[in-house]
């Protein structure tokens, strides 16, 4: 299990398009989310950072879908290396874990290049205008560290969003699996 961090965008950065399909083949688009706030989350099945914190992110993000800030789950590994993150498996880990969001698969890894994703999980949440307000870790816990998983970072990110207020000064990054690149298509910003 390699750690790796986030890339940290730079904070205003304009939402990457995105049309990309969920295992049961519906198509979601950025275009979807039109003046709305949006969290953009780069999980997988498998990564044990992610299923340390699975619980949480389903509970949070169904709490601040209702508040009005939608969300999109994208699975960027290569699932030839990596069949436990193929879409049958999302699927299923969509419906245990009850997900209040749209789990859909980046098969030419386009999608993790345009956000400069780097690891599972890894969150960007953009205002209204689209406009990147916070990017970097659910919270401190990582597996094994002892840390209750509570969101706090993530969840302080999204109720200053709705309060209108400043993004958080001071953003760490998150922490996780690197992102399962295919072969030859390792990006170039790290």
């Amino acid at each position: 299990m390699a750690e790796t961090p986030s890339t940290m965008l730079e904070l205003g950065t304009s939402l990457p398009s995105f049309e990309l399909k969920e295992p049961d083949g519906r198509t979601v688009s950025n275009r979807d989310f039109k003046g709305q706030p949006l969290l953009i989350m780069f999980i997988c099945n498998h990564c044990p950072f992610v299923k340390h914190i699975q619980q949480e992110l389903s509970r949070l993000t169904r709490e601040f879908v209702k508040k009005g800030i939608p969300a999109v789950a994208i699975n960027s590994n290569d699932i030839q290396a990596y069949p436990q993150d193929g879409p049958e498996q999302m699927k299923k880990t969509a419906q245990d874990l009850n997900y209040p969001f749209p789990y859909v698969l980046d098969p030419d890894q386009s999608v993790a290049k345009a956000f400069r994703a780097a690891c599972t999980p890894d969150f960007y949440l953009f205002d209204a205008e689209h406009r990147l307000v916070y990017r970097g870790q659910f919270d401190d816990s990582r597996p094994g560290n002892s840390v209750s998983v509570t969101g706090k970072d993530l969840r302080l990110a999204m109720e200053r969003l709705i309060d209108e207020l400043p993004p958080i000064a001071e953003q760490m990054p998150s922490m996780g699996c690197n992102i399962k690149w295919k072969p030859g298509n390792v990006p170039n910003y790290f």
